[in-house]
């Protein structure tokens, strides 16, 4: 029989100091972490960047990872559009009792996996458990510490009349692929999320280029939210080509179907670009060379303010305003 997650797993006491030993330590376990201190204590120089995210997606195993990878993935993609270096996260979990501790140790063998691929550590933490039905099996809150190096200055407030837009691959796998696992729709080719620790890509554009301005993963809300945000933040319009925009066959067609829009589906390992022109095509070539690139393109520049933040031409040669998302077309899918 599959050992289950008790209520007494999060006592504090002996059973609780078994799951974090067992389940956690065992394979998340460095020397800071080890210690099982009240804080995590370490140095770092230069500017730093904090950021946190929780995570509550249904169902929590889904095509191409689950909760744990999704955890870690954002926090690290959080520092890495900063400019930030990714150091250090810490790990909150909230555990419905019930939840199989078969199912708790693939998460945490995700979250290492994601975290080894990153390069950063979790160093400090928290283990809750709750009763029955008052959590969906498990809920993750990472918040990571990420050094930034001096002369760098990307923001969401920096994008300027010009600067052209890079996208790094094709939109709408993650949320897509949420959504088909959650209501068993199938797909004619499987498809997977893209989550993805971005930062090694990240770190190799900013070898090759010194002239990026913005950049911002397109989560919940998608492509169209993070246009829109960057515009607003930064008092300027975003002009992006519809044909240039990447994105797979079985996600179109199943937006067809299910008469959703791509770019309001979230992604979760993809990072759009805002360059100065003259940087475009060497930043777009070097994102090609990571995996997480090879679909990259150039969707379109930023133009000076008008009346609509975030327009499209479509392969018609008409135009479209491109809004912010207004409600929840997919709950719960980061």
């Amino acid at each position: 029989m599959t050992e289950k997650i008790l209520l007494a797993h999060g006592s504090g006491g002996s059973m609780s100091q078994s799951i974090v030993n067992n389940n956690i330590l065992s394979l998340l376990g460095n020397p800071i972490l080890n210690r099982l201190d009240d804080s995590a204590v370490f140095e770092a120089q230069g500017k730093i960047a904090f950021t946190t995210d929780s995570h509550v997606v249904q169902p929590i195993f889904f095509p191409g990872g689950d909760i744990g990878k999704l955890s870690v993935c954002g926090t690290v993609n959080d520092l890495s559009v900063m400019g930030a270096t990714p150091l250090y996260l810490s790990l909150a979990l909230i555990i419905e009792e019930g939840l199989s501790k078969d199912d708790l140790h693939k998460i945490i063998s995700s979250i290492k996996e994601a975290a080894d691929e990153a390069g950063v550590q979790i160093v400090t933490g928290d283990t809750k458990v709750v009763n029955r039905g008052n959590a969906d099996k498990i809920f993750i809150n990472t918040a990571g510490i990420g050094v930034i190096a001096d002369g760098i200055d990307i923001s969401g407030h920096n994008a300027k009349p010009g600067n052209k837009i890079i996208l790094s691959g094709t939109i709408g796998d993650h949320g897509i692929a949420v959504l088909s696992k959650r209501e068993g729709i199938g797909f004619e080719t499987k498809l997977e999320s893209d989550s993805a620790p971005l930062n090694k890509l990240i770190a190799e554009i900013m070898q090759v280029s010194n002239k990026i301005n913005c950049m911002r993963d397109p989560t919940r809300g998608g492509l169209s939210s993070t246009l829109n945000e960057i515009a607003e933040q930064s008092g300027v319009s975003i002009r992006i080509d519809e044909d240039k925009i990447p994105v797979r066959r079985e996600v179109a067609a199943a937006c067809e179907m299910l008469g959703l829009d791509p770019l309001y589906i979230a992604n979760e390992g993809k990072v759009v670009v805002v360059v100065e022109a003259e940087d475009a095509e060497k930043v777009l070539a070097q994102i090609k060379k990571n995996k997480y690139g090879q679909n990259a393109a150039i969707i379109g520049e930023v133009t000076e303010k008008h009346n609509a933040k975030v327009t499209m031409r479509t392969p018609f040669g008409t135009s479209r305003i491109v809004d912010m998302l207004v409600g929840e077309p997919l709950p719960r899918i980061c």
